[in-house]
């Protein structure tokens, strides 16, 4: 069990470098250490709100977040995250759906050649926006991830931001989702109690998510090598999951 905490701190000082949270990663390891499946999200939550809280800062005092274009998918995911946490999920639902996203999260990450490009901006589809908003905040608040993973390949194939604009409305929209996610599951249980002996993992994520942010402040970083460095882990641990579900 020792082990998990500076893989813990690992992945939170990656993810940090690039604006995310590292939800996938969290939920990828804590299901290999067989962590009980109803407070997995709780902790892969709890983690993104402490490592992208300083990125989100960070980005918003450099001028890259863009509330034009992050309001169409906070206003409809921040309402469908509360609402996914509070959903009652089997353990057999819920590692459908975790091996499901794995996959998807990890095939994104692994394959997508778009984080350092640059391009012309598109306008943003306003109405898309706000059902790809509800779709990743349903997911988010049910399984813990924070979304960001998920949105930040749409951002970018869709030509709707800059890579540095992407990263700071991925920052944010983990942020806001990983809040209402984890006040659904807190609802839903009844308290944070059960989170209370997971407080070292508190403690690693967020001393790596500070070293992070202050490095991806000073230097040129390679957002594709970073991602590409966990998309394998995030991919076959899905599979692992389907694997154990179907079989």
């Amino acid at each position: 069990m020792t082990l998990i905490f500076p893989l813990f701190f690992l992945v939170a000082l990656l993810y940090s470098l690039v604006g995310f949270g590292g939800g996938s990663s969290y939920i990828a390891l804590l299901t290999l250490f067989d962590i009980p499946y109803e407070t997995i999200p709780k902790i892969a939550l709890m983690c993104n709100i402490i490592v992208v809280t300083s990125g989100a800062l960070h980005f918003y005092r450099k001028g890259f977040l863009k509330w034009q274009l992050i309001w169409p998918f906070v206003v409809s995911s921040v309402p469908f995250a509360f609402i996914g946490g509070l959903i009652p999920v089997s353990k057999q639902l819920f590692y459908l759906l975790l091996g499901t996203s794995l996959v998807i999260a990890g095939s994104q990450l692994l394959f997508n050649k778009s984080f350092n490009s640059l391009g012309v901006v598109k306008a943003l589809n306003k109405p898309m926006a706000v059902v790809i908003g509800a779709v990743l905040g349903l997911l988010s608040g049910m399984v813990g991830i924070g979304g960001g993973i998920f949105l930040a390949p749409i951002l970018l194939n869709l030509k709707w931001a800059t890579p540095k604009q992407v990263a700071a409305t991925a920052s944010f929209f983990i942020f806001i989702n990983s809040l209402f996610g984890i006040l659904g599951q807190v609802t839903k249980s009844g308290n944070f109690i059960d989170l209370y002996s997971y407080a070292p993992l508190f403690v690693a994520v967020f001393i790596g998510g500070q070293i992070g942010s202050y490095l991806a402040s000073g230097k040129k970083i390679s957002h594709q090598a970073i991602l590409t460095s966990t998309s394998v882990l995030v991919f076959f641990v899905g599979l692992r999951l389907l694997y154990k579900f179907l079989f």
